[in-house]
C-alpha cells in the first residue's frame, strides 16, 4: 500500500475509535504511533513520542494554558458572572426577552476572562436560566439562548482553542486573540437580533422586563472596571508587545485573583476547587496536544495532507467552493466531535490546503473554523452546551433544548457567511496592530 493509502486507513480507523468511544487523545496517539511505525519503522516510532510527550508537557508556549484556565475556573468559583448578569440586565432588560439578551451580553463579557464555551454555558446557565424560569420564559428559548451564547466564551479573547490553533500552526496568538474581538462582538448582535425576532413575533416566549435605573454603584459592584482593567493591562499588554502569552495569562491569573481576594468574592473551597479543575483540564488539553502532534506527524510521512492539496489544486472550481466543502465537513464533524479535539484532529489535513493552494489567509481561517465548530457545541448529537445546559436545568427535557437551539444555529451560520463575504472584519485588527 502507498502511503496516502495507509493515511486514508488511519483517519478511518481514528474515526471507528472515537466513535468506540475510546478517548481522543488517546485515539489520536494510537493511530499516530502505529501508522508512523509502519511507514517509517518501530523505533523511530517511539523516540518520535517520547520526544513529543517531553516537548509538549515542558513546553513554555502551552504554559499560557493552565493560566488562561485557571483565570477562567476563579471567575466562575468567585461568582463575578452573577453581578456581571445584573449589570447587563438592567441596561438591556426593556427590550423584548430582555433577559435572554441580557445573557448574550453576560456571556460576552464572561467570555473575556474565561476563554471556554463550557465554563461560560455552565456559569451564565446556573446565573440566567433560574431567572428567567421565574418571569415566566419558554424554557425552549431559555435554555438554547443559554447555550448558544456560550460559544462567545471561544471567539472572544482570550481563548483556549486560539491558543491551541496558534499553536498547532505556528500563527500570533496575540493576532488570533484581537482576531475574534470583532467577530465575536458581531455574532453576539446576530443573536441578540434573533431573539428580539423570536419575540416579537410570539410575544408569548418571553414578557417584557421592568424598566431598572443604572446608577453608578451598581457599576462598581458588579466588578466591570476591575474586569475591564485586567482585560486591558493582560490581553493589552499582549497586543502591545509587552508581554509574551504566558506572561498575559499570569498577569490576568494573577489580577482577577487579586481582585475577588479583595473584594471577598473567593473564599478558600473555591480556591482550592479552581486549582483542582485548571490542573485537570490543562492535563486534558495537554495530552490532547501531544496526540494530534503524533497523529500530524504520521499525516506528514504519509503525504495524505499534501495529496489532498495537490487534488484539490487541480479542481475546476473556485477557492470559495472548495472552502465551502471544507466547512462542511467541519459542521458534520463537530455534530461527533469536541470542539477542541475538531481543531487538533483536523489542522494537520486541511491548513496546507487552505493556506498554501487556496492562498486564504491564516488568521482569517483560523477565526472561521473557530466559529465552525462553535455549532458543534450546539447540534445534536453531541452538543456539549446542550448537555451542559441539561445538567442545569435538569427538568427541561433535552428534546425542547435541541428544538430552540436551530434559530441560534441560523443566525451563525448567517455571521459566519457574511465574515467569508466580509473578511476584513477578522484581519482589520491583527492588520492595524501590526502595521
Amino acid at each position: 500500500m502507498t502511503p496516502p493509502v495507509i493515511g486514508i486507513i488511519g483517519v478511518a480507523v481514528l474515526l471507528i475509535l472515537i466513535l468506540l468511544r475510546v478517548p481522543i487523545a488517546y485515539s489520536m496517539l494510537i493511530v499516530g504511533f502505529t501508522g508512523f511505525a509502519l511507514l517509517v519503522r518501530p523505533e523511530a516510532a517511539f523516540s518520535m513520542v517520547a520526544t513529543e510527550i517531553f516537548s509538549n508537557f515542558s513546553s513554555y508556549t502551552l504554559s499560557v494554558i493552565p493560566m488562561f484556565v485557571w483565570m477562567g475556573f476563579i471567575a466562575y468559583y468567585s461568582g463575578v458572572g452573577t453581578n456581571l448578569y445584573s449589570l447587563v440586565y438592567r441596561l438591556i432588560g426593556r427590550l423584548p426577552g430582555g433577559l435572554a439578551i441580557a445573557t448574550q451580553g453576560a456571556c460576552a463579557i464572561f467570555g473575556a476572562i474565561c476563554g471556554s464555551n463550557t465554563a461560560t454555558a455552565a456559569t451564565m446557565g446556573a446565573i440566567a436560566l433560574p431567572e428567567m424560569k421565574k418571569y415566566g420564559y419558554d424554557d425552549s428559548l431559555s435554555t438554547a439562548s443559554v447555550a448558544a451564547a456560550g460559544a462567545l466564551g471561544v471567539l472572544i479573547p482570550p481563548s483556549v482553542i486560539f491558543i491551541i490553533y496558534g499553536v498547532a500552526t505556528e500563527q500570533s496568538i496575540g493576532k488570533l486573540f484581537i482576531s475574534g474581538i470583532i467577530p465575536g462582538v458581531l455574532l453576539m448582535l446576530f443573536y441578540m437580533v434573533t431573539i428580539y425576532i423570536l419575540v416579537k413575533r410570539n410575544p408569548s416566549l418571553a414578557p417584557i422586563g421592568q424598566k431598572e435605573e443604572v446608577r453608578h454603584n451598581s457599576i462598581f459592584k458588579s466588578g466591570l472596571p476591575e474586569i475591564l482593567l485586567t482585560f486591558l493591562i493582560s490581553l493589552g499588554g499582549l497586543f502591545a508587545g509587552y508581554f509574551t502569552p504566558t506572561e498575559a495569562g499570569a498577569v490576568g491569573a494573577g489580577s482577577i485573583l487579586v481582585i475577588t481576594l479583595l473584594r471577598k468574592q473567593l473564599n478558600w473551597e473555591g480556591f482550592k476547587k479552581s486549582l483542582r479543575d485548571t490542573t485537570r483540564t490543562s492535563g486534558m488539553i495537554m495530552l490532547l496536544v501531544t496526540g494530534a502532534m503524533v497523529f500530524g506527524r504520521f499525516m506528514a510521512v504519509s503525504r495524505l495532507p499534501f495529496e489532498m492539496a495537490k487534488w484539490a489544486s487541480n479542481l475546476n472550481l473556485p477557492p470559495i467552493l472548495i472552502m465551502v466543502v471544507i466547512l462542511i465537513i467541519y459542521v458534520i464533524l463537530g455534530c461527533f466531535i469536541d470542539a477542541l479535539a475538531l481543531i487538533l484532529l483536523t489542522v494537520p489535513i486541511f491548513y496546507p490546503v487552505v493556506v498554501d493552494v487556496l492562498g486564504y489567509d491564516p488568521i482569517w481561517f483560523g477565526v472561521i473554523i473557530v466559529m465552525v465548530v462553535a455549532a458543534g457545541v450546539i447540534t445534536p448529537p453531541v452538543g456539549m452546551n446542550v448537555f451542559i445546559i441539561k445538567g442545569v436545568a435538569k427538568d427541561v427535557p433535552l428534546e425542547t433544548i435541541f428544538k430552540g437551539v436551530w434559530p441560534f444555529l441560523l443566525a451563525l451560520i448567517a455571521c459566519i457567511a457574511v465574515l467569508i463575504a466580509f473578511p476584513q472584519l477578522i484581519t482589520f485588527l491583527p492588520d492595524l496592530v501590526s502595521g
